[in-house]
């Protein structure tokens, strides 16, 4: 029994002879919401390193992610379309860089996509923008500016995804956590329809809160239009509107939380209580996997972390095996049961949700008693809440009663030796449909009568620091790639061939303004960087050649790049800018060219036709440029910059 409002509250127990709660789980009088599945969400660049790892690390690490029962076993995989934008932790490559060009091999989200498909053929498929490449929105800020031109757009990637990597796309995104506009998602839905993509579901709109419930009902063609509305950061909660639209409801990004023990609990807290507080049907993590460089911005932020391709290492933490509880136990054709029947609030903190298979078969019962200050997520605020030990009963009626065992799963998130992930416990028994368990805090428990989940352990190498002397060629990197280890954070880099030595190059393809999703690309320059945040006393040096069409007039080399992600464009550090076409050189302490230290001409330089070199050597409060094994300056800075990044 409860009241029905932003967060949903409900207690149906009573108390057994015993003094148990006892709680009822039944589907005589029908089931709940159908379960449309847990996710990761591989976005923001936040997957960049793992497509570089040795092959037996990065086949563990996707079989943790998304092989059934070995480890996180998810069901749903959201991927960014990219837009050669900073969308978070880089920028991802776009299919289209103009209405005439479309390669629907650039970037990793294919390769990832194709990964977790062989893994589990079931898993359902899900891409979202967050910038564009300028045409799209006609050099305007505004992609909406023509809503069937994005459209076409959209519906290119879903037909590259198809027609060339053999994957169909679920569900499409409108454009992350950024208004939606009416007339697009009604153009969006006729031009899938028309291209015979009617099978795939518009999700709405990818943005806080749940206010686009007022335009679904007042609009029967937006209604028709939308499968489901997703909404960002919850909370657990939902909204009368919401729920009156009849909609599926997902929690269509949450989480970003470290992989640690905290983070553990917070996942268990919002797998639970997102449907039995929000009745949202799936819950995706932001991030799938941390695979960025770290001190680059949310590090450690994802389900598991790799970001050491160079050492093999990998971390395996708690929200693995928290996903597991409930992914290795159901499918996406699996429907919870109704609130007060098999879903609620336990009497003393903590939740219970049960799902069923089609055919009733199966039951799986998942339980949670996160504490708050176990359960923290980076976002919303957590309000105060208290969770003791209490013994239960859940009670098995109707068609259950029949069910005589059930197998077990059991976490214990805790600081000391009863630490404990995915244990297998002992079959319990269920006699006259009872069932009686004591919980602690802390504790996720799995009931279920599916026998087939497994916990699978590897032991990965070592972790090691950047290696240096680092060397790359590029020779041996597939064409259309981003370069090993080279992280994107303004404009888009990728692997061309030349025709001629050297064969392959990586080359700067962003030669418009994007659409931005955040302000890094309103600074007109192009950055990538390499290496360690924590790096001081490093030398880097470069072959270019500017003697090719679409060409910048210059380019520059940096160290101690302090600022990355969507702050990129504030960076400070030690610049060097080469102009050859100009016969000049700067160098800059920030990546703007705002602050000069040194500058100078080339005229005692030889500059070459097409190859040229160019070093930067930072030593403590002295920098050395070279152009063409020519010295053009030695100086001491005006103070020694912070640690950083190297480009």
């Amino acid at each position: 029994m409860g009241v029905i409002s932003k967060t949903i509250v409900i207690f149906t127990c009573f108390t057994s002879l015993y003094g148990q709660a006892v709680y009822p789980v039944d589907i005589t009088n029908g089931l709940g919401r159908r379960f449309d599945g847990i996710g990761g969400l591989s976005a923001g660049a936040s997957s960049k390193l793992l497509v570089n790892y040795p092959q037996k690390q990065r086949d563990e690490i996707l079989d943790y992610l998304f092989k059934p029962n070995v480890g996180a076993s998810l069901q749903i995989l959201k991927v960014e379309i990219g837009g050669d934008a900073q969308s978070t932790d880089g920028t991802e490559a776009t299919h289209m860089r103009n209405r005439n060009d479309t390669n629907y091999l650039r970037g990793y989200e294919w390769w990832l996509m194709k990964e977790a498909k062989k893994r589990n053929p079931n898993i359902k498929l899900y891409g979202l923008p967050w910038g564009f490449p300028g045409w799209v929105g006609n050099y305007t800020q505004n992609p909406y500016t023509d809503a069937g031109q994005l459209a076409e757009y959209v519906i290119s990637w879903i037909l590259g995804a198809r027609e060339v990597n053999g994957l169909d796309i679920d569900y499409i995104g409108i454009w992350n956590e950024r208004m939606y506009d009416i007339k697009y998602v009604k153009t969006l839905r006729k031009q899938l329809d028309m291209n015979n993509f009617t099978s795939v579901k518009i999700i709405a709109a990818d943005y806080f809160g749940w206010n686009i419930a007022f335009d679904i009902m007042k609009d029967p063609e937006f209604d028709d239009a939308i499968y489901g509305i997703g909404v960002h950061y919850p909370g657990t909660s939902t909204s009368v509107g919401a729920l009156q639209t009849g909609k599926p409801l997902w929690s269509s990004e949450d989480f970003s939380s470290l992989d640690d023990l905290v983070g553990g609990g917070c996942w268990a807290r919002l797998l639970n209580r997102n449907y039995v507080n929000g009745f949202m049907t799936s819950t995706i993590s932001w991030a799938l996997i941390a695979s960025w460089y770290e001190g680059l911005p949310y590090n450690g932020d994802g389900l598991m972390t790799a970001n050491e391709p160079w050492s093999g290492h990998y971390d395996i933490e708690t929200p693995i095996w928290v996903s597991a509880h409930t992914t290795q136990f159901t499918t996406t054709e699996w429907s919870y049961l109704q609130h007060g029947s098999g879903v609620g609030n336990l009497q003393y903190g903590g939740t219970f949700v049960s799902l069923v298979s089609p055919d009733q078969s199966q039951l799986t019962i998942v339980i949670e008693t996160m504490s708050h200050d176990t359960s923290v997520c980076i976002r919303p605020k957590l309000p105060a809440y208290n969770v003791s030990s209490q013994s239960v009963e859940f009670n098995l009626k109707g068609k259950l009663g029949n069910i005589r065992q059930f197998y077990v799963r059991y976490s214990k998130l805790s600081r000391d030796q009863t630490f404990q992930m995915f244990t297998r416990k002992d079959p319990i028994s269920v006699i006259n449909g009872i069932v009686r368990l004591n919980l602690g805090v802390d504790e996720v428990w799995t009931l279920t009568t599916v026998s087939s989940g497994n916990k699978e352990v590897t032991t990965p190498p070592p972790s090691k620091p950047f290696p240096v002397p680092y060397h790359d060629d590029f020779e041996e990197a597939p064409v259309y790639s981003e370069p090993n280890n080279l992280s994107p954070q303004i404009g888009s880099f990728e692997i061309v061939q030349t025709g001629s030595p050297p064969n392959q190059v990586v080359r700067q393809t962003s030669l418009q303004p994007s659409v931005e999703w955040c302000a890094a690309d309103s600074l007109p320059r192009s950055l990538a960087i390499i290496g360690s945040y924590q790096w001081v006393n490093v030398n880097i040096s470069i072959r270019f050649n500017l003697d090719l069409p679409g060409s910048a007039n210059g380019i520059f080399l940096a160290a101690r790049i302090n600022e990355t992600g969507c702050d990129s464009h504030k960076a400070f550090g030690v610049f060097l800018v080469i102009y050859p076409t100009l016969n000049r050189y700067l160098l800059n302490s920030d990546i703007a060219s705002l602050h000069t230290v040194q500058y100078g001409n080339l005229t005692s330089v030889p500059i070459y036709k097409e190859w040229n070199t160019a070093g930067l050597s930072v030593n403590g409060y002295k920098a050395t440029a070279v152009f063409n094994n020519k010295m053009l300056f030695s100086i001491s800075l005006p103070t020694s910059p912070e640690p950083g990044f190297y480009t």
